[in-house]
C-alpha cells in the first residue's frame, strides 16, 4: 500500500498531537524538532534538524505529500527567527511539491474592540509580534496565489489541553483545581473568550492537509464557546468536585510559571484578556462539517491528563 508521507515540523504540543492524528490515519509520519529528542509518537519517526537549514529541510522533505509547520519560536525571537523559518519553508517545501499547512495565531489581528473576529477581519496589529504574524500569513497567500507554494493556514485561539502547559488555561490552572487550589485567572475573567482545545486543532489541520479545497486560505479552526474565563473555571470545579478558587492577575506582571522576560513580552498581547476575544469559526464548520470538542468534555480530558501526569511525576 502507497502510504502518503506527512512531516511535522515541531514536536510541541500541537506537533505531538497531530502526529498522533496522522498515524491513527494510516499516514507515515516524520517528525521533526532541533534536539531530536522527547516524546516520541508511536509508529512515527523522529529527526533532529534547523529547520532553516534549508539543505537539511529539503533531505527531510524529500518525497512528503503534506509538511505541517508546528514549530514553537519564544515571543522575544518571533521578529527575527519566523520570518527566516518562512524563507526556508517557502523555497524548500515549495520545490519539493508538497502542500505546506502552517499554524498561525489571532495576534495578527491586534485589538478589534470585540468585534469577533472572522477570515475578513483585517490584519492590523500594532505591535512587533503581531506585525510579523500578518506579514507572514499575507506573504504565504500570496506565494500560493503565484504558484509558488501550495498552503493552507490554520488559525487558533489560545491553546488547552494534553500537553499544554505555558498557557492561561495550562500549568497555573489545572494542577490547582486537581488539588483544590486558587487557579490563576488573567484580565477580566468576565468578558468572553475562544479557546481552542489542542485535539482539535490538530484535527483541523489534518484535514487542511487532505482537502483541496484549503488551500490558498486561512482558516480558524474549530472552538466551542466562546466563554468566559470564569465559566471555564466554574466547569472545572463542577469537574473536581473542589471549590473555585481563582486568583486574578489584572495586570501582565510576572506570577507562578511565567517569569519577567516572559510577561515582558506578553504584554504586547495581553488585550487577548481585556476585550472580549471571540473567533468566528463557521466559515471551517460550515466548508468541513466539522465542529469542536464541547468544552466540559474537552476540560474533562484535559483534567485527567494533567491528573497522570501527576501520578507520574511529570
Amino acid at each position: 500500500m502507497n502510504q502518503e508521507l506527512h512531516v511535522v515540523l515541531g514536536t510541541g504540543p500541537v506537533g505531538l498531537t497531530l502526529a498522533e492524528r496522522l498515524v491513527a490515519r494510516g499516514h507515515r509520519v516524520r517528525t521533526v524538532n532541533r534536539s531530536g529528542g522527547g516524546e516520541q509518537i508511536a509508529g512515527s519517526v523522529r529527526v533532529a534538524a534547523d529547520v532553516t537549514d534549508r539543505v537539511k529541510l529539503a533531505e527531510i522533505v524529500e518525497g512528503a505529500d503534506v509538511v505541517y509547520n508546528c514549530t514553537h519560536v519564544p515571543y522575544q525571537l518571533q521578529p527575527q527567527v519566523l520570518p527566516a523559518i518562512q524563507d526556508a519553508l517557502l523555497d524548500v517545501v515549495g520545490r519539493s511539491g508538497a502542500k505546506l499547512v502552517t499554524v498561525e495565531t489571532l495576534n495578527q489581528y491586534g485589538p478589534t474592540g470585540g468585534v469577533p473576529m472572522t477570515e475578513r477581519t483585517p490584519l492590523a496589529a500594532p505591535g512587533p509580534k503581531g506585525r510579523t504574524r500578518a506579514a507572514i500569513t499575507e506573504r504565504y497567500l500570496a506565494a500560493h496565489q503565484r504558484g509558488d507554494v501550495r498552503v493552507a493556514l490554520g488559525m487558533a485561539a489560545d491553546f488547552f489541553g494534553p500537553r499544554v502547559l505555558l498557557s492561561s488555561l495550562g500549568v497555573s490552572v489545572f494542577p490547582a483545581a486537581l488539588a483544590g487550589e486558587a487557579r490563576l485567572g488573567l484580565g477580566d475573567i468576565d468578558l468572553p473568550k475562544s479557546y481552542t482545545y489542542v485535539p482539535d486543532l490538530a484535527a483541523g489541520l489534518a484535514v487542511l492537509g487532505s482537502d483541496e479545497r484549503a488551500l490558498g486560505k486561512l482558516w480558524h479552526l474549530p472552538v466551542d464557546g466562546p466563554y468566559t474565563t470564569r465559566q471555564i473555571h466554574g466547569i472545572i470545579g463542577d469537574l473536581t468536585g473542589e471549590p473555585t478558587q481563582i486568583t486574578v492577575q489584572r495586570e501582565p506582571e510576572p506570577f507562578g510559571p511565567y517569569d519577567e522576560e516572559f510577561m515582558a513580552e506578553y504584554r504586547e498581547l495581553f488585550y487577548w484578556h481585556t476585550e472580549p476575544f471571540a473567533m468566528d469559526d463557521s466559515l471551517y464548520t460550515s466548508t468541513f462539517g466539522v465542529r469542536a470538542t464541547p468544552m466540559r468534555e474537552a476540560l474533562a480530558k484535559t483534567l485527567d491528563w494533567f491528573a497522570h501526569s501527576i501520578q507520574k511525576g511529570q
